[in-house]
């Protein structure tokens, strides 16, 4: 399912509920990617100096992948209905 995030605290949820749902814990994810637990907790708490190489490492320990695309006309308002 795609899910459409614009702002870090969305992205965390996002993320929170793709591992959850995957059956993970915090801790099976950072063993994944070599990192701590409370990394992955920040991250998830959208901790708003995380580094894209940490984005990007949790996302394939999830098997996610960002997608780019023009941004859709519904209000960040109007997104946040959706969490």
């Amino acid at each position: 399912m795609d899910q459409i995030t614009r702002t870090p605290k969305q992205l965390g949820t996002v993320l929170q509920r793709y591992r959850k749902a995957a059956g993970f814990s915090q801790e099976a994810i950072a063993a994944r990617i070599h990192l701590r637990q409370a990394t992955i907790s920040a991250l998830e708490s959208s901790a708003n100096n995380t580094r894209l190489g940490t984005l990007f490492d949790t996302l394939a320990a999830l098997d996610l992948e960002l997608v780019v695309r023009p941004r859709t006309k519904g209000s960040t308002k109007e997104i946040e209905g959706i969490f």
